[in-house]
């Protein structure tokens, strides 16, 4: 908080030679204290609602390019009246934290959040740029930016976390919202519990009242029919109310297996975002963050040993994470020094697997570009090569659609092995061929004999 107070001392500063003397002493002057930092907004004291307006129409585009030059994440200033911050404050000495939580519908809303999940502490990089700006945006106006927001990616890169930075959010923003976090698979169990004893209306009773719903992992409604049906109910009540939803996936909607087709449309009307695999630079800014949050000392692990568990952890956040755990654990434990050296040995047993695995993927994939090139009689470097003439552009979608049907890959990952090409050039090549293979006989009995000869070597 004093950090950013002297940020706007300074700025203050400046915008008072920036500004007339009369519009400054007017507007700006009496700004003097910060009510709160909280998912990357700095929230400034005004003295009442007319001031407040004018900064905003005049001023407040103007700070916060002036802002850009003291912070490295994206922070902004926002602005609260003192009756506004005065009675922020009130509510909050109501409303007390402490108290157990009750069921769903009862005075205390339970929302099942994680409070640790704030926007202050996801970091942000190339791979989640896009789905963080579009959560801010949701976070400021539910229901009104893009509904539903659809974030799809790999397990362990974030998505439960941001979504729930949205949900934190906008409870911060207003306590009386209601919000609800659930997965998809305890959605299933609720319905089928409450289904069994005919006790439909207390299933739809829980939901009804809803301000914004977050849904994580809404893969896990395949197959399962009747929930989807009651999905989609609620789907519909609460996007016609504009009520705020979220959904989290492994994979994008039109993806979605074992899913009915009108319940993929709608999670398409708003707005779908992905998130990746995190790059090397993006990787150590969360370990430098994480450090931040496991211990004081921010400079306990020296920055080699943090880019060594970054370069050998590129999977997800998760194992990243709990690579950087473990070698605190390790050393503190044991009174070692913080050196890569004893990283390396604290991290033995889950780096040599992972690299095992690695070189054994690797193999299977060089395998079945060496057999599909065999086949149609070209070479390996054409097959993967960015050449898109017929001759090399069927044999490769053949190649995209083995190497997913056979090992379940990501697109993306997939997309790595031909020239890093995108992930959605993937997902049309095995579309394709899956296509082609129920209109042409011939196609099918390659692709089968291709599959087959893939899979005994």
């Amino acid at each position: 908080m004093q950090e950013h107070l002297d940020i706007w001392h300074e700025i203050k500063s400046q915008l008072s030679v920036a500004f007339e003397e009369q519009s400054y002493k007017e507007t700006l002057e009496s700004i003097d204290s910060i009510f709160k930092v909280k998912n990357n907004y700095v929230f400034l004291i005004v003295e009442n609602e007319f001031v407040k307006k004018r900064i905003e129409m005049l001023y407040l585009k103007k700070m916060n390019r002036m802002l850009e030059n003291y912070v490295s994440e994206p922070y902004q200033y926002r602005l609260v009246t003192q009756d506004q911050a005065e009675k922020e404050l009130s509510d909050q000495k109501k409303y007390s934290p402490a108290l157990p939580e009750e069921q769903f519908g009862q005075e205390i809303f339970n929302t099942n959040l994680n409070l640790s999940y704030t926007f202050d502490n996801f970091v942000v990089g190339n791979s989640n740029r896009l789905a963080y700006t579009s959560a801010i945006k949701v976070a400021d106006q539910p229901g009104v930016v893009a509904n539903p927001l659809y974030i799809f990616g790999d397990v362990g890169l974030g998505k439960t976390h941001l979504m729930q930075c949205v949900g934190n959010y906008i409870l911060e923003s207003d306590i009386n919202k209601k919000v609800l976090y659930i997965k998809a698979d305890q959605f299933v169990e609720e319905y089928v519990r409450l289904a069994s004893k005919k006790k439909f209306d207390e299933f739809h009773d829980q939901f009804k009242e809803i301000d914004v719903l977050l849904v994580d992992d809404i893969q896990f409604l395949a197959k399962k029919e009747k929930s989807q049906q009651e999905f989609f109910k609620l789907f519909e009540l609460l996007f016609n109310q504009q009520k705020q939803i979220v959904i989290t996936s492994d994979r994008s909607a039109s993806d979605l297996k074992d899913i009915m087709s009108r319940l993929t449309s709608r999670f398409l009307w708003g707005v779908t975002v992905d998130i990746n695999r995190p790059e090397l630079d993006h990787r150590i800014k969360i370990l430098e963050k994480k450090m931040m949050a496991e211990t004081s000392e921010k400079d306990l692990i020296p920055h080699k040993v943090i880019e060594y568990i970054a370069s050998v952890f590129d999977n997800n956040v998760r194992e990243l994470e709990g690579a950087l755990k473990r070698v605190l654990f390790y050393c503190t434990a044991f009174g070692y020094d913080f050196t890569v050296k004893n990283a390396e040995i604290a991290l033995e047993s889950l780096v040599k697997p992972k690299r095992d695995h690695k070189d054994f993927v690797k193999s299977k994939i060089n395998n079945v570009l060496s057999i599909v090139s065999d086949y149609y009689n070209i070479s390996t470097s054409d097959l993967v090569s960015k050449k898109r003439t017929r001759n090399f552009l069927y044999p490769r979608q053949v190649s995209m659609y083995l190497i997913k049907t056979i090992y379940d890959l990501p697109y993306k990952k997939i997309g790595s092995y031909f020239s890093n090409r995108d992930h959605s050039t993937v997902m049309h090549s095995v579309e394709k061929i899956t296509n082609d293979m129920i209109v042409d006989k011939n196609i099918k009995i390659d692709v089968e004999k291709l599959s087959i000869k893939c899979g005994e070597n």
